[in-house]
Formats: structure tokens, sequence, C-alpha cells
């Protein structure tokens, strides 16, 4: 017979079986706004159907499972065989394959495939961050080997498959293949200039060896890679395959797997190239410049994974406080705890919103669009990836201790939360390529003014943001952080005043851009409608 002291009552029930896609309003209607029409009914309904799977028991559980067992090197077989290969668990392999057949490295192909992806890439890493990293290096090769038409050619339609065909053999011979990247050496870091590995020329024209070090190698059982090295004409990008043609392994060396904060499902690694064979990629000399298209896709990625952890950490606060009861009522009904809540998904939607324009940006493709990109995405990509932890963090605390608990999974979400402001560029990386960007090409400045300036005289503090902003423009590097932060709210304002409820909008610009509110979570004016925030917020399973 049970004791009645083990009688529970007053939790939250776990936030499962929901669908992910249809109860965040935000994300909805983002995709509704960007999708062109003869898109919209099929790409709804895809989201719909993964929105679901997101939110069922048993993707979640996959989840789970995946970040519990993290990947195991085998440098070497039995027989003492050189083989460099990384044991994942089932549940890696079920995650890996369920992205790949939703569309996650193929948006190239499709009609709005950048939108369709952006909100399925979203979605996705609420479910389990770690297995979005080889999605996304993948999803971001397409660019870099464009400029190269022949490469293009022979690997595009393997990277845009939607079979996930795992197995190290031959790229010729799989129906699918899995893309990642190696820039980063030890002593160079995000200077990629300074890197030291190796590119010397073979008799076939366009084919190197390759001899260095790679300090971080994402996804190292991919089935390609894209790397930089030094050719005698300079730093180059070439494409490493993992097999090479003959079935033969190409030399490929994993030293160790990085012990990480978070993403721990993904494997990241220490590797040898020692007379490693690779092609070229572009012209000797130009690697920066060949691989920057990858860089700006996986940075726009660091955007929607934010803004998924983001999403996933709002929704658990609010589902838990429409259930746990204090002081004599719901903790939603709480007036102290709904500002917090309703600061946090403000905060949500702002990054939803952002990331969903600048996916809608990629399929227009036009001149207009891509001059907002090359200042708008490491803008993005520094202020959203950055309000993540606090975010995550913040909404932890809205469980109380249930939210310090692993089985909540919210210490899941803290861990990760910090890992996209590192990655592709850190702050100070994303800032002065901000300066870069006003000062090289003036026409990435008049992008923006047009974009927020759609929204000119719907908000007194916007406007007054944006005339504030046009003095900040002749910022030096020692205020670039400010200038870049600067950028993205008011582009953030700018969106939400046009396409956002008047409450989120109004709240929005009272929270970010006036004084009237504090600076830490909870401190937003009262009188405003901060009931309709969170109501917005709310998943309801």
């Amino acid at each position: 017979m049970a004791g009645s002291t083990h009688t529970v009552t007053n939790q939250a029930p776990p936030l499962v079986q929901y669908d992910v896609f249809g109860s965040d309003r935000a994300l909805v209607e983002a995709v509704e706004r960007h999708l062109a029409p003869e898109a919209r009914e099929d790409g709804l309904a895809e989201l719909s159907a993964l929105g679901r799977a997101c939110g069922s028991a048993q993707v979640q559980e996959w989840g789970a499972q995946a970040d519990e067992n993290p990947p195991r090197l085998r440098t070497h077989d039995r027989y003492g065989h050189r083989i460099d290969e990384v044991e994942f668990h089932p549940a890696w392999h079920r995650l890996l394959g369920k992205g790949v057949s939703a569309g996650l490295t193929a948006a190239w192909t499709r009609p709005g495939g950048h939108v369709r992806r952006a909100a399925a890439f979203l979605m996705w890493t609420q479910v389990e961050a770690g297995n979005c990293c080889p999605l996304s290096m993948t999803h971001a090769a397409v660019p870099a080997l464009r400029t190269d038409p022949e490469l293009a050619a022979e690997w595009e339609p393997r990277l845009t498959s939607m079979v996930y065909d795992r197995g190290l053999r031959p790229a010729g011979q799989k129906a699918g293949a899995l893309f990642g990247m190696g820039m980063t050496e030890k002593q160079g870091g995000s200077d990629v200039r300074a890197n030291t590995t190796a590119a010397r020329p073979l008799a076939e024209d366009g084919t190197y060896a390759l001899t260095g070090h790679k300090w971080f190698c994402s996804a190292p059982m991919s089935d390609g890679f894209l790397v930089l090295a030094q050719a005698p004409g300079g730093l180059t990008c070439f494409l490493v395959p993992r097999v090479l043609e003959d079935g033969t392994r190409n030399v490929f060396a994993l030293q160790r797997l990085k012990d990480k904060l978070g993403n721990r499902s993904n494997a990241s690694a220490e590797v040898e190239f020692d007379g490693t064979w690779a092609r070229r990629v572009g012209e000797e000399g130009r690697g920066v410049r060949t691989i920057i298209g990858m860089v700006a896709a996986t940075r726009l990625d660091c955007v929607l994974g934010s803004a998924g952890l983001m999403r996933q950490a709002v929704a658990q606060a609010v589902h838990h406080c429409a259930h746990r009861e204090a002081f004599g009522g719901k903790l939603l009904d709480k007036p102290l705890m709904r500002n917090v809540l309703a600061d946090l998904a403000l905060e949500s939607e702002a990054a939803t919103t952002l990331a969903l324009r600048l996916a809608a940006a990629y399929d227009d493709g036009g001149e207009q669009e891509r001059a907002l990109l090359r200042i708008a995405v490491p803008a993005a990509k520094y202020w959203v990836t950055k309000r993540c932890a606090p975010v995550t963090v913040e909404a932890s605390e809205c469980l109380g201790g249930n939210g310090y608990v692993e089985e909540s999974g919210m210490p899941r979400l803290v861990r990760e939360s910090p890992l996209n402001s590192v990655w592709e560029g850190a702050g100070n990386v994303q800032a002065l390529d901000v300066l870069r960007a006003l000062r090289r090409d003036p026409g990435t400045l008049d992008a923006y003014l047009r974009e927020v300036g759609q929204a000119r005289g719907a908000d007194h503090r916007l406007d007054a943001a944006i005339k504030n902003l046009l003095t900040d423009l002749e910022a030096a590097e020692a205020r670039a952080r400010r200038l870049t932060e600067r950028l993205a709210l008011v582009l953030q304002a700018s969106l939400l005043v046009r396409h956002a409820p008047p409450e989120v909008a109004d709240a929005f610009c009272a929270g970010r851009l006036s004084t009237e509110a504090g600076t830490a979570f909870g401190t937003l004016p009262p009188t405003l409608n901060l009931a309709s925030v969170v109501e917005r917020a709310h998943p309801h399973p």
C-alpha cells in the first residue's frame, strides 16, 4: 500500500503529445507570411506533420536518449587496424534520418525551401539540438560547392537528398550524403588566415595532398568535408571525401572527441591530415571567399537554433505555470510571474520573426535581399544567440527547483544555450563583420534602412530608435557591439510593429527601445497587455 505522503499533487504534466508547429503562433504566422501562395498549402501541411512528430513522446524520447548517450571514438579495430570511426546511439540515427527526410538539407531545390526549412530547423532544434549540426553543415555546403559547377553537379544531388544513408562508403554509391567542415586550428581560431595546414598539388589537376591538424572538425562521420588549407597560391578551400572512389578510407585520423558543455549528442573532433587526398573548390588563394557562403548559411542556422531553444524554454515555462498553483492561484495568473513570462515570450517571438524574415530573403535571392543579408545575418547572429542563454536560465527558474533537475529537460537547454554564440564566429567576429559590411558596401545600409523604414510612423519609440541609430553608424571598433545590438533590436522591433499583434509590438518597444523597463526579465511596465502576450506563447497541448 502506498503511503499517503507519496500522493503527487500540484505538479505540471509533461509537455508532450502536442503540435510544436501549430501551437507556435509566431512561427505559423511567419511561414504564412513568407511562403508564396503556390507553396503554402504543401508547406503548412508538411510543417504540421513535423510539428506533431516533434511533440510526440517517441521523438522526444529519442532526443533524450541521444543526449544521454554521447558518441564514442573508436580509433582502431580489435586487430589494431586504424579505422577512425565514431559510434552513435541508435536514437541519434533515428533523429538524423527523420531530419533528412523532413527536408532539412533540401532547401536549395524546393519552392520556398529556405522558409520551410527554417521553420523545420527551428522545431527540430527543440527535440535535440546536437543532430542539427550535420544537417546544418550539409545544407550550408551547397553555396560553396556552387563556385565549382563540376563539383556541384556531382555532390549537390547527394547533399539535397531526403534519404539518410548511413555508413562509410564511396559517396557515389550512396542515396544521400552528409557534409562537415574543418576551418579552425588551435593557433588560429577565428583568424583562419593563420592556418598552417598545407596543401601540396598532385599530378591530377585540382587535386592536392593535405598535411596538418584541425582543432575543431564538425560532424566527423560525414561523407565529405570543406576545409581550408594553405596552397602555393594562398589560403584555399578543399573538399575532403571521407572514403575515396576506390573504396579505401581517406587519411582522416580522429585524435579525440571534444568533451563539450552541451551539444553532447554531436561529435566534434580533432583531426589529423597526413597526405590526405583533397579536391580544390574555387581558386587558389580565395578560400575565405569560397567558403563564406557556407559560413553565412550556418550563421543563419545559429540564429534559428537559438530561436528554437528559446521557444522550447518559453513553452516549458508557460506550460508549467499554467498548471502549477501557488499562493492561492495559478502561477500564470500572478502579476509578477506573468511579467516574467511575457518578457521571455517577447524575446522568443522577436527571434523567430527575425530568423524567418532572413530565411525569406534567401528564397527571394534578389540584389536588395542579398544586401540586407550581408548586414542582417551577422547582426542577428550576434544578438539572438546572445539572448539565448539568459532566456533559458530565466525560463528554468520559472520551474523553481524542478527546472534544475535533469528530468525536466531544462538543464539540457541551458547547457546548449551558449553554443550558437560561439560557433561560426563569436560575438566580436560578428560585430566586426557588421562594421566591415557597412564600410565596404553602402548598399547594405540602404537595404537595412529600407527594411526598417517600412515601419516608420507606427510607433514613436521605434522612430526614435531609428533616428538614434543613424548617429551611431560612425562607430569605432570599440563600440561595434553596441551598434550591432541596436541594428538587431531595431530590425526586430520594425518586424513586430508591422506583423505582430499590437500588444506584442507595444510591449517589445516598451521593453527594448525605451527606458521604461529594467534590465532583468520581468521588469516590463505593468500597464501593458501582458496577459495576451503570455496567452499567445502558450503551447496548449
